[in-house]
């Protein structure tokens, strides 16, 4: 199961990523920074049950980075949107 967990938490923010490279989501974008903070919690959370500290910090400060770009847009009261 923790496998599959690390391949869905991989594949969010690979995807999140290679949607943005092809400009089909901003950085900015509302799904852009949910697939980010998903995925990369998921696997921050699996680092950390397996002890694993150098991907805990990569994926945990990924996740952090992420949720304060999530809050800091509800805070400026930007609509979300895809582009």
């Amino acid at each position: 199961m923790s496998g599959i967990l690390q391949i869905v938490g991989a594949l969010m923010v690979l995807g999140g990523f290679a949607l943005s490279q092809f400009r089909v989501l901003s950085q900015q974008s509302y799904p852009y920074l949910l697939l980010n903070v998903i995925g990369s919690g998921v696997l921050a959370i699996l680092a950390a049950l397996d002890f694993q500290w150098g991907f805990l910090m990569l994926e945990g400060g990924w996740a952090l980075v992420s949720c304060w770009s999530v809050f800091a847009r509800i805070r400026e009261g930007i609509p979300g949107s895809a582009h």
